[in-house]
């Protein structure tokens, strides 16, 4: 089984997260996989943010909803990057990716996406409500999709990520337990972590068996790279 390296936001650990730039450095990195959130401009666009406003992420305020993509590209999202949409990542890098959404109206945007570039085997869909995930495989049927687990624990994942139709399901390390991974490996489920930055964090991750991790730096690429 091989051991996917999932770079969160890029590599935000040491570049501005969601950018361009984040993106390219983690597919120059090794990383297998490159995670990203999208969310809807006022007009449609599907932009790379992870908070529902700018203010952390930008030198911007406001609702992401309530800005149109002319105005989040006015922003400097760290470094004079601007905010991308999700079709400039897609020319940018040529890694996999897992976009996070929140919500059906973003989740019927990026459907259209997918199904316009044929992007099935591309872009993972990822998501901590069930519905986004259901809508999102009835739109795009064969996509794969990965269950967020609330930050609370992973009590009932397992259930909740077959009955959302998910190939894969994600939670803190801290909170994955090696009875949660092997019950969700006999169900057919992948085990992905977030966020791993440290080689303790990595070495529990071998030792749970999990098939990826998400990490904010591009060193844990180097150290991670194992077989089993």
């Amino acid at each position: 089984m091989t051991f996917l390296t999932i770079g969160h936001r890029g590599v935000m650990g040491v570049e501005p997260e969601n950018t361009l730039r984040s993106f390219v450095r983690a597919e120059r990195s090794g990383m297998d996989v490159i995670a990203l959130d999208l969310r809807l401009s006022k007009d449609g666009a599907l932009v790379a943010v992870h908070d529902p406003d700018v203010d952390r992420t930008t030198d911007g305020s406001g609702a992401v909803a309530d800005l149109t993509l002319a105005e989040l590209r006015e922003l400097d999202a760290g470094q004079g990057e601007r905010v991308p949409v999700l079709e400039e990542v897609l020319d940018a890098v040529r890694l996999p990716l897992q976009v996070s959404v929140r919500d059906r109206a973003t989740a019927a945007v990026l459907a259209e996406l997918i199904l316009r570039r044929d992007l099935t085997g591309r872009v993972e869909v990822a998501s901590a409500e069930e519905a986004v995930l259901a809508e999102v495989a009835r739109l795009v049927p064969g996509v794969r999709t990965t269950l967020y687990a609330a930050p609370g624990g992973t009590g009932g994942l397992v259930e909740q990520a077959l009955a959302a139709g998910a190939t894969t399901i994600a939670a803190d390390i801290h909170l994955l337990s090696l009875e949660t991974v092997e019950s969700a490996h006999a169900a057919g489920l992948r085990v992905t972590a977030r966020a791993v930055n440290t080689l303790d964090q990595l070495r529990l991750a071998r030792a749970l068996g999990l098939d990826g991790a998400a990490t904010d730096l591009p060193e844990i690429r180097s150290t991670g790279r194992f077989t089993a």
